[in-house]
């Protein structure tokens, strides 16, 4: 049992570690509540059971484009979660042998594209983090219209005058209840590192390119959607990003803020594909992403790195070789999709800043059971430990590079630096030569 500032809580024993499932970080996001900014959690008597892994946030099974996402992550009905606007939980897995000291924390956030996934998907899990002793943290945080829409009604009424980003601020919550709660389950509230893959290595950019972060950030780990210069990165102003907005009242017929939270949450759902068909070809892609408004980003991603506006902090961030922007015949001309080079300025522009350069890497890495090569995502089955829940047929050399790979994240979120014994030299990146190929 443990106590945290809100109460006690009491998870499941595994035998190596204790997971806590489904702890309340915010108030639930719910009525008055929709579209708003996350309250602190209200405190609870007794001891919360947190023995079940809660809600997903309102969602439609993530597909993807041009790979079976489906098959790969969700088919497993044993990980399906229901879908709710109450999904403000947090998961917590945590060695049981402790040793001397604090332990380092990694905080995860899942990816999706902004539009979905959930904290606790079949791929992911923390019993390999434990037993190398690292606790984990997985968020849950509202995606799509739930957590990134904008419009003037919402704006007028913040007292900030700005709107949209409640994804985000979720996840700042999130990180804020770990920052000042942690140190309760024996973590280091001063080594945390944020990690995340696809939009999740987008939040995290976010995350260390703001000022709401404050210092509670000690390392950061961007999987498949960290850059500079080009990348997965879109820099849209609050007002374009209410422009959006505007469509889903007319879409349900209403003429008031008040009269759109009435909607239910099946309605709002509904309305979310003519939401997205409206607005998707003026947007020319994603657009329900963080926002610039000024407070939680005051400028472009890549503005703000020229600016030296992104946390002094250790980095590591790569790519796969089939990666998102991989186009057709791209691999076999040896060429390099746009988010391969933005990794490696990323790198270069931390140097030219005067900071340490980034730990880089690329995996090329063919998976097994298909001809889908090295795709977007697949990278996590490995620093995640979790290839036993996979359908794929898996060889000796596959575990080999899993251990490898857990062990360089380990390090990294332990130390700032991925190098350890029986371990391939992994060089800051200052030129591509130094890049870490898996």
């Amino acid at each position: 049992m443990i106590a945290t500032n809100y109460g006690k809580v009491e998870g499941l024993d595994m035998g190596e570690y204790t997971v806590y499932r489904g702890i309340p970080y915010a108030k639930p996001p719910i009525g008055e509540r929709r579209w708003k900014a996350p309250e602190r959690p209200e405190r609870w008597d007794g001891i919360l059971e947190a023995k079940a892994f809660t809600p997903r946030c309102v969602q439609t099974d993530y597909a993807g484009d041009g790979f079976d996402f489906g098959k790969e992550f969700y088919s497993n009905p044993e990980f399906k979660r229901e879908n709710s606007e109450d999904c403000l939980y947090l998961h917590i897995w945590v060695p049981n042998e402790k040793g001397e000291g604090k332990l380092p924390v990694a905080f995860w956030i899942h990816g999706g594209a902004f539009l979905g996934g959930f904290a606790s998907e079949l791929e992911f899990d923390g019993a390999a983090y434990c037993k190398r002793g690292v606790i984990l943290v997985s968020v849950e945080y509202r995606c799509n219209i739930f957590g990134y829409f904008a419009h003037p009604w919402l704006t007028e009424e913040n007292p900030e005058q700005i709107s949209g980003n409640y994804g985000t601020l979720d996840q700042i919550a999130a990180l804020t209840w770990v920052y000042e709660n942690i140190e309760a389950f024996g973590g280091n509230k001063d080594n945390i590192t944020i990690f995340g893959q696809s939009a999740g290595a987008m939040s995290v950019q976010t995350l260390v390119s703001t000022k709401l972060t404050g210092n509670m950030i000690a390392k950061a780990i961007m999987q498949s959607g960290g850059s500079y210069g080009g990348g997965l990165h879109r820099d849209i102003p609050l007002a374009e990003q209410e422009g959006y907005g505007m469509a889903l009242p007319k879409i349900l017929g209403v003429k008031s803020l008040e009269e759109l939270r009435e909607k239910t949450t099946e309605e709002v759902q509904e309305a979310f594909g003519l939401f997205m068909g409206m607005n998707m070809p003026k947007a020319k892609g994603l657009f329900l992403t963080p926002t610039m408004d000024g407070s939680l980003l005051e400028d472009g991603y890549y503005d703000l790195m020229d600016k030296g506006e992104i946390k002094d902090i250790p980095y590591m961030l790569g790519t796969t070789k089939d990666d998102i922007l991989v186009e057709p015949g791209m691999v076999e001309r040896g060429e390099k999709s746009v988010l391969y080079k933005g990794v490696l300025d990323f790198s270069k522009k931390l140097a030219e800043l005067g900071r340490k350069p980034a730990y880089a890497y690329y995996f090329a890495h063919d998976l097994p059971g298909d001809n889908c090569g090295a795709w977007h995502s697949c990278e996590l089955w490995y620093m995640f430990g979790t290839m036993e829940r996979c359908w794929r047929p898996w060889k000796e050399e596959d575990y080999q590079l899993s251990e490898e790979m857990l062990d360089y994240w380990v390090n990294f979120m332990k130390t700032g630096d991925p190098n350890g014994e029986r371990l391939k030299v992994w060089r800051p990146c200052e030129e591509e030569k130094d890049l870490m190929v898996f």
